[in-house]
């Protein structure tokens, strides 16, 4: 068994509070702090969570790892044409918030490596559509590929990524021309939404990547996995789809199942366990947005039971549009609300 608790990398400053957010199709930028607070109240933070918020933020020259610097210089200083190629209104607020995303995902995996006996947890997103020479369609930085990187060049370790964010998640690929240790740091990835299958297909898929992904453990091929259990691949969601509630959760439950079992072969081997880190992606619900973060707790409170020895009864609330229609004209109709509307809305 892991740790019973998660280790959880978190800090307010991570959060982009601009009103301006809260005018575009998104409000992703703000779920690390919804999520946080239901977690807060719910009381998984004083029982479940070990938060750590004293992490630096990425620099400009972390972010070159995998952008170029015409890129990376034109968004810190709000350049126009070069700052909203991610589809989100920039802002001084949105830039620094990028620096905490992207370092809590480092930090996450960093940690897991070192302590694989603890599940981390990073609350981030934004980050599987962006490209070397730019943002896209709401990820400003590819996240997860400057984190293997800077990870192979410090431990020498490859990870595999499952990605089962509702959409495809291009930037790994995209970016393997540009910064050429990539083969090596993350020699395997999966996404999900090239496979257009939907409810039991999409779940036989998941195992079909993890029996790929074991035979690359076993052989000492990969070192780490990232869980990137996207809501948007929810039927209900505005912009996803593939899998209704019970196959969503089902995948979770395979999952975590599947890093039980590795552990344990793994320690017949005499090896340590497999490090796991976790990370949100996408989920959008201009209805519901509390369908949203209850999918991602129904997530972690798998993991806290079948992998941290709790024992959890949580159930996801997830609201059909049906049932939500017309409940809520300030998210029907895409109104302005202000931040505190919006963090005290459920």
């Amino acid at each position: 068994m892991k740790d019973h608790k998660i280790k959880v990398f978190y800090t307010e400053k991570q959060v982009n509070l601009n009103n301006n957010i809260l005018t575009g199709i998104t409000k992703s930028p703000l779920k690390p702090y919804l999520l946080m607070k239901v977690l807060k109240e719910i009381g998984f933070d004083e029982y479940y969570l070990d938060v750590d918020g004293d992490f630096a933020p990425f620099t400009d020259e972390d972010f070159k790892i995998a952008h170029t610097a015409k890129y990376v210089d034109g968004f810190f200083a709000g350049t126009p044409g070069i700052c909203e190629s991610n589809g989100i209104k920039w802002s001084k607020e949105l830039a620094e918030s990028v620096r905490y995303t992207n370092a809590s995902l480092y930090n996450a995996l960093r940690h897991s490596i070192l302590n694989p006996n603890q599940v981390s947890f990073s609350p981030s997103s934004g980050f599987h559509h962006a490209q070397p020479n730019n943002g896209l369609g709401f990820c400003t930085f590819s996240g997860q590929v400057i984190a293997a990187v800077k990870l192979y060049r410090e431990f020498g370790k490859s990870g595999a990524v499952l990605d089962l964010d509702g959409h495809f998640g291009n930037s790994i690929e995209d970016s393997r021309h540009y910064v050429s240790e990539l083969n090596h740091a993350i020699p395997i990835g999966f996404n999900f939404a090239q496979l257009n299958g939907t409810d039991n297909i999409y779940v036989a898929y998941l195992k079909h990547a993890l029996n790929q992904i074991e035979e690359a453990v076993i052989a000492n091929k990969i070192h780490y996995v990232l869980w990137c259990h996207g809501a948007d691949s929810h039927e209900d969601d505005d912009y996803g789809g593939q899998v209704n509630t019970k196959y969503w959760v089902e995948c979770s439950e395979v999952f975590y199942a599947w890093v039980k079992g590795m552990d344990e072969k793994l320690k017949e081997l005499g090896r340590n366990p497999l490090p796991i880190a976790l990370s949100l992606f996408g989920g959008y619900r201009k209805d519901s947005y509390s369908s949203v973060l209850s999918l991602h707790i129904k997530d972690i409170s798998v993991c806290l039971t079948n992998l941290c020895n709790n024992h959890i009864a949580y159930t996801a609330e997830v609201k059909s549009p049906l049932e939500t229609r017309c409940v809520d004209e300030k998210w029907e109709n895409n109104l302005p609300v202000s931040v505190i509307e919006m963090i005290n809305y459920k």
